[in-house]
């Protein structure tokens, strides 16, 4: 189990790439629509991951 400093050092590791694929999808939604909705996926995906560490921050906090 990871200490709650570790989980959150990874939620802004997660965080910002989720910024940086948010940033290069739309630079390319003009341009290559299919690579933007990737990045957009991504940047969900990162966001997805961050909710379940916090999670896993509140089940530590709790016990």
């Amino acid at each position: 189990m990871k200490t709650i400093e570790d989980l959150r050092t990874r939620i802004k590791e997660l965080s910002g790439q989720a910024v940086n694929f948010s940033k290069k999808a739309t630079e390319l939604c003009l341009t290559d629509r299919v690579q933007a909705k990737q990045y957009r996926q991504q940047a969900k995906e990162a966001i997805d991951r961050c909710e379940v560490l916090r999670q896993e921050i509140k089940r530590q906090q709790v016990v």
